[in-house]
């Protein structure tokens, strides 16, 4: 589709990677792609396998953007909000295949999708916004709150704290891990699986399971504009 995100459908899954740079970093273009290849899997009516480069999921907001200047930085978290809202209630089931590292956005977008597939290694996981400065966003607790475990949220929310890829399946970042080269292969057998789903039962049962948490989002986004202004 473009240089950041790519686009392979092949027997009813697409295949979406996401390629930008050493961090793999979520970009006002990078969100346009990613909600074309969305729009382009509706259409094909394809379940999804949402993945990054080896060794990196994502680490997050670009931050050449994110320093530009606090409008800046509220116009991309609204759009990066926008996006994980989208994966929470999109009609077709997504599997994120987490290639490595899945830090402050790129786990939130780990706690958006249907299962999370992980690798073994020396991989960091979890939400890094208090330790780097930042006020954790209405939406982004309210996401985490959602996805983890009881016991895990205050510790990523509050305290920042950061997993190894076995930890992040007892928070609640990752469903299993495997080794590194059985990612792909593992995330296209739970597709497989997933395509014997009644996708109209599955699309419906989604929506009624999250109603709640979605309008709440849809608050929380709208809040979170207007504390920083726009």
């Amino acid at each position: 589709m473009t240089d950041l995100v790519d686009y392979q459908l092949n027997d009813g899954v697409a295949t979406i990677t996401i390629s930008n740079g050493k961090a793999n970093a979520l970009s006002h273009e990078v969100f346009e792609a990613l909600n074309t290849a969305l729009d382009r899997a509706e259409e094909d009516k394809a379940v999804v396998i949402l993945t990054g480069q080896p060794g990196i999921f994502s680490g997050g907001y670009d931050l050449k953007e994110m320093q530009k200047g606090p409008e800046e930085a509220t116009a991309l978290v609204t759009v990066g909000s926008t996006f994980t809202r989208r994966l929470a209630a999109f009609p077709l089931p997504i599997i994120g295949a987490c290639s490595g590292h899945a830090i402050a956005k790129g786990a939130f977008v780990l706690l958006s999708v249907d299962y999370r597939i992980g690798i073994e290694g020396s991989f960091k996981l979890g939400l890094n916004e208090v330790a780097i400065g930042m006020t954790m966003h209405h939406a982004g607790i309210e996401i985490a709150r959602h996805r983890l475990a009881p016991a895990h949220f205050y510790r990523s929310v509050v305290n920042a704290e950061i997993y190894n890829p076995a930890g992040a399946v007892e928070a609640g970042y990752l469903d299993e891990t495997v080794e590194p080269d059985a990612l792909m292969a593992r995330a296209n057998e739970v597709a497989q699986q997933f395509k014997q789903l009644n996708m109209k039962a599955h699309a419906q049962t989604k929506q009624k399971a999250k109603a709640g948490y979605l309008e709440l989002l849809d608050q929380c986004i709208l809040k979170d504009g207007e504390a920083l202004g726009l």
